[in-house]
C-alpha cells in the first residue's frame, strides 16, 4: 500500500510519458501532464499533410469525397512514422483498453508473415491458424522462395534458441549470432535482416543478438497469437495518447500542451516546475523525455556519471515516405517487405497499403526504411525517385513510378542504436523523487511502444509504493 497520495508531474506525453499518467491517476494521485509539442504521442504521432496535388476521388466511410482538388482545403493526418505492433504487446494493449481504445477496431491483426511482392525475387513465409509451436511448422514447410537448405537453417535456428532459453551468455551482434547458428545467406538476406532492423532499428552487424533473442522470444517463442502482427488503423496519436491524455483529466487532473519545462528546483522535499509562462510545486516528478533533455534537467542535481550515461546514445533514424496514388491504386496486401538494395537505389524495406487500413486513404502506400542514415543522404527528392522505382520493379507496375504527391518525414533520433552490451539507467534516478520513463531505460526489449509503456508503468508502480 502506497504510503499518501502524490502531486506528480510528468514531463513529456509521448507513450511511457503517457502510460505513467494513466497508471498514477487510475490509482488516485493528482497528475500533471506536461507536453512541449501541441501533438501527444512523442515520437510516435500524428502530422499533418496538406495536398497540393488533386486527388480525383477518395472512398470514405460514407461514400465517395468530393470538391477535394483545393488544396487549401484539403488535409490528410497520417503518421511521423508507419508503426506494426506485436500481439506479444500486452502491456500496450492493456493501456489502449484502460483508456477505452479497443484493439480489435483501433488495430488490423495479421498472422505473422514475411511476404514479398510475387515474382521480385523475395519469398512467402506466412503462418496459419494453428497451435504454437505449429503454426511455424507449418509456415515453415509451405514457404515459398526459400529452399531445403534454407529451411532446415531456419529449424535449427528456432530448436537452438530455444534450447538456450533465449539468452546468451555473453553479448554479441544480431550478425556474430548467425553466424554462429549457420545461417544460409538467403535466409538471413530475405527474414533476419528485416527483422532485426524492424524490431531494433539497427543493422545487424551493430545491433545486439540478446535484445534480439528476447524479441523473438516473446514472439516466435510464445503462443501464436502472441507473434500476430498488429497493424494500427487509426493514427498513433488517436491510439493511444489522445485518449490517455482525456482519462487523465477525467481524474482530475490536468494536460499543458505546448509547455516545455525548462528547470527543476528543489522546494522544500519537491520539486518546483518552471517553464516560460508556468510555475507549480509537484512531490515527485517524471522525466519522460528524450534521454538527453532529461540529462539537462537533471544537470544541477544529478551525479556527472548519471547525466554523462543520458548523453551517451547514439541514435538510429527512422523514414517513412507517404505516397499518394489514384484511389483506385491498391496491393495484394495490407503490407509486404521489399528487397533493399541501396547501391541500386532500392532503399524500401516495407510497404504498407494504407487503403487497406483506413478507407479513407485509398491509394497511400508507406514505405518504411529503418536505420534510415544512408537513405536520406543524397536528400528527399533522390530517396522517392529511388523509392518509386523500386515500387514499380517490385510490383512490376509502371504507373508506381508516379504518385500523385509524395511527403518523406525522417525521424533522425527515432531509436536509440540498440548494440550489444549496451548500459540502460534504472528508472528511479540517484535525485530524491525524480524518476525517468522512456523506452531507453533499463529493459530487455529494444526502443519499441511496448518497452515505453512498461517503463512508465514501472515507475508509476514505485511511486505508488512510496
Amino acid at each position: 500500500m502506497r504510503a499518501k497520495t502524490q502531486n506528480v508531474a510528468v514531463i513529456g506525453a509521448g507513450w511511457a510519458g503517457c502510460a505513467a499518467a494513466v497508471a498514477l491517476s487510475g490509482n488516485q494521485h493528482q497528475v500533471t501532464l506536461f507536453e512541449a509539442g501541441r501533438v501527444l504521442g512523442g515520437r510516435a504521432r500524428r502530422v499533418t499533410s496538406k495536398v497540393f496535388e488533386p486527388i480525383l476521388s477518395v472512398k470514405t466511410p460514407f461514400g465517395i469525397a468530393d470538391d477535394l482538388s483545393d488544396p487549401s482545403r484539403h488535409e490528410i493526418c497520417h503518421d511521423n512514422g508507419q508503426h506494426i505492433l506485436l500481439g506479444a504487446y500486452k502491456h500496450t494493449l492493456q493501456l489502449m483498453q484502460k483508456v477505452g481504445i479497443d484493439p480489435r477496431t483501433a488495430l488490423l491483426r495479421l498472422p505473422l508473415q514475411m511476404c514479398y511482392p510475387e515474382n521480385s525475387g523475395g519469398m512467402t513465409f506466412l503462418t496459419r491458424s494453428l497451435p504454437a509451436p505449429f503454426h511455424l511448422m507449418a509456415a515453415l514447410w509451405r514457404a515459398d522462395g526459400i529452399n531445403r537448405e534454407d529451411k532446415i537453417a531456419l529449424a535449427r535456428f528456432n530448436s537452438a534458441a530455444r534450447w538456450m532459453g533465449w539468452e546468451l551468455h555473453d553479448d554479441c551482434s544480431v550478425s556474430t549470432l548467425l553466424e554462429r547458428f549457420d545461417q544460409t545467406s538467403r535466409l538471413i538476406r530475405l527474414l533476419w535482416h528485416p527483422l532485426c532492423v524492424a524490431a531494433l532499428n539497427t543493422p545487424p552487424e551493430r545491433a545486439s543478438a540478446q535484445v534480439f533473442l528476447a524479441v523473438l522470444r516473446d514472439s516466435l517463442g510464445a503462443r501464436r497469437s502472441a507473434s500476430d502482427m498488429l497493424v494500427p488503423r487509426v493514427d498513433l496519436s488517436s491510439l493511444m495518447p489522445d485518449r490517455a491524455a482525456a482519462f487523465v483529466t477525467q481524474q482530475g487532473g490536468r494536460v499543458h500542451l505546448g509547455c516545455n519545462i525548462k528547470k527543476l528546483q528543489p522546494n522544500g522535499d519537491g520539486w518546483r516546475l518552471s517553464a516560460n509562462d508556468y510555475d507549480g510545486d509537484f512531490d515527485a516528478v517524471v522525466i519522460a523525455t528524450p534521454p538527453e533533455i532529461a540529462a539537462n534537467l537533471l544537470a544541477e542535481h544529478a551525479p556527472p556519471e548519471d547525466t554523462a550515461l543520458l548523453k551517451s546514445f547514439a541514435y538510429e533514424p527512422i523514414t517513412t515516405c507517404y505516397l499518394q496514388y489514384a484511389a483506385t491504386v491498391s496491393l495484394p496486401r495490407a503490407f509486404l517487405a521489399l528487397i533493399e538494395d541501396g547501391a541500386n537505389g532500392d532503399w524500401g524495406q516495407f510497404v504498407f497499403d494504407r487503403g487497406q487500413l483506413d478507407a479513407t486513404q485509398a491509394g497511400m502506400f508507406a514505405v518504411v526504411i529503418s536505420s534510415s542514415g544512408a537513405a536520406i543522404a543524397d536528400g528527399h527528392g533522390s530517396l522517392i525517385a529511388g523509392i518509386t522505382a523500386q515500387l514499380a520493379k517490385a510490383f512490376n507496375r509502371p504507373d508506381l513510378a508516379h504518385p500523385n504527391w509524395s511527403r518523406v518525414i525522417s525521424e533522425k533520433r527515432a531509436t536509440f542504436a540498440c548494440t550489444p552490451g549496451l548500459v540502460r539507467p534504472d528508472n528511479r534516478s540517484r535525485v530524491a523523487g525524480v524518476w525517468l520513463a522512456g523506452d531507453y531505460t533499463t529493459s530487455e526489449y529494444p526502443a519499441t511502444l511496448e518497452s515505453a509503456v512498461r517503463s512508465g508503468n514501472r515507475v508509476a508502480t514505485e511511486i505508488d509504493l512510496m
